[in-house]
């Protein structure tokens, strides 16, 4: 086989969690009381939006999970195939220009020259200068012409976006028309007036703006350094890019971990009260009054350990860093599932006197019942704003821990080590500062569209919303 399937204990889990979102939206779709509320949300411009974008970073990350190894060339009188210790992934094959064109050391975003001075050798003579990248820019004759070769790029990638969404919105037009049994024209003016249900202008003004900054990042990638190189001269824009599924995996599988401890134990404490709340209260109570820092680094420290003495457990340095990767997941949903629990806790113990639930055990109901027909669809929407909202402080909180060395691994690349990388180099002068705004950026529009979906969300699924529509 020219190529090895890698299987990473992080990659089996979010597809599986992927398998499992997309039975839900299949259970969802023949259940129109649950489907009305996701209606909804997808009736909001915000909604929409977000969704888009949220979108664009998953697809990331799933391309990013799909990793192999790649077959050596054979050795002469040998039929045995071997395989490269470097572990990739398909978007490393998709964005190739951005992960081989590794420069020398520095270089500013669009630069054709190194950042530092150093001693070179030019028409025979040793000059005190900036030397040329060796793949910024090689293509020009005349490196001080980038800027007119940087914006005639620029504008034939924005006609190309602008080409794709028209003719993206002309076979969503054709297609629906034919459904609906409508002429186009009518279909078209509908939907460009503002008439329709959903909000077809902002769908289309995003995915314009989605094709307009991946247009451009493509086409000019693979002549540039778009947000420049780092101190080793690899392209700021791929680590952004790279750090997206370390972010994801950090969010969504803490909150895996977190998830149902704090909705079996919210809703327990809540509603059969007595010893057991008492001890689910002493539980929480008993983490919340340790250190959050301090356990995940003495665990992240003990894993640590184990590596050290036990390499013959790992094949690669990707399968290392994948298992302190999912070690600190784990370690990040048990310190993390106090608060909703306690939330669920205090809601559920309005709700279990609540008229509806007195009845049913007034009739006999079984108590398991009332917590699966009555208390847990109440929750909903109080457990997805907070899910979504956990999900932005775990991303945030990755940052901060790979900053203070406690994080992933050193060599996983993600928006904390990128931000613990350059706080040398903001002391530099000049300062270095592509490295900071690439991390604070991509981490921000993350962050904003989920905060953005939890709040659409919390409308559509809150009972006291529903009832003033």
């Amino acid at each position: 086989m020219p190529f090895l399937p890698v299987l990473l204990w992080t990659d089996i889990l979010i597809f599986s969690l992927l398998a499992v979102i997309g039975a839900g939206v299949f259970y969802i779709q023949r259940k129109p009381h649950l489907r009305a509320p996701w209606l909804h949300v997808f009736t909001r411009k915000r909604g929409v939006i977000a969704i888009m974008v949220l979108s664009v970073y998953v697809s990331i990350g799933l391309l990013d999970s799909l990793h192999f190894r790649s077959a050596l060339p054979a050795q002469s009188g040998s039929d045995e195939v071997h395989y490269d210790s470097h572990v990739k992934s398909v978007f490393d094959v998709l964005v190739t220009p951005l992960h081989t064109q590794v420069e020398k050391t520095y270089s500013a975003p669009f630069a054709t020259r190194l950042f530092s001075r150093e001693m070179q050798m030019l028409d025979g003579n040793l000059t005190h200068g900036y030397p040329p990248l060796r793949y910024g820019g090689r293509h020009l004759a005349d490196p001080d012409a980038k800027w007119s070769d940087i914006s005639e790029r620029i504008m034939t990638s924005s006609f190309w976006a602008l080409v794709t969404t028209l003719a993206i919105m002309a076979l969503m037009v054709v297609e629906f028309s034919s459904r609906q049994k409508k002429s186009t024209i009518t279909t078209a003016k509908k939907w460009l007036s503002g008439e329709s249900v959903f909000p077809v202008r902002t769908i289309y003004l995003t995915l314009f703006l989605i094709l307009l900054v991946s247009f451009n990042l493509i086409h000019l990638g693979q002549y540039y350094h778009v947000l420049g190189t780092d101190k080793v001269g690899q392209d700021v824009l791929y680590q952004s890019l790279k750090s997206i599924r370390t972010g994801l995996m950090i969010g969504t599988l803490t909150t895996l971990v977190m998830l149902p401890l704090a909705i079996l134990l919210g809703i327990a404490a809540g509603y059969f009260r007595g010893w057991l709340d008492d001890i689910i209260q002493y539980i929480y109570t008993t983490l919340n009054s340790i250190p959050g820092v301090l356990l995940i680094a003495a665990a992240v420290l003990m894993l640590q350990v184990y590596i050290n003495n036990h390499p013959e457990s790992f094949a690669t340095a990707a399968e290392r860093a994948d298992i302190r990767l999912l070690f600190l997941c784990l370690i990040l949903g048990v310190t993390s599932w106090t608060g909703l629990c306690r939330i669920l806790r205090g809601e559920t113990l309005k709700l279990r006197e609540s008229e509806y639930v007195l009845a049913a055990r007034a009739l006999g109901v079984n108590g398991f019942t009332i917590l699966h027909r009555h208390i847990l669809p109440n929750l909903m929407h109080i457990i997805l704003i907070t899910v979504v909202l956990d999900f932005s402080g775990l991303v945030l909180a990755e940052a901060v821990l790979s900053y203070v060395g406690v994080g992933v691994d050193p060599t996983m690349i993600s928006w904390g080590n990128m931000i613990n990388s350059a706080r040398l180099e903001m002391a530099r002068d000049p300062v270095v500062w592509w490295s900071l705004t690439a991390a604070f950026i991509s981490m921000f529009i993350l962050v904003l569209a989920a905060n953005l979906f939890a709040d659409v969300v919390r409308d559509a699924f809150d009972p006291r919303m529903q009832a003033s529509r």
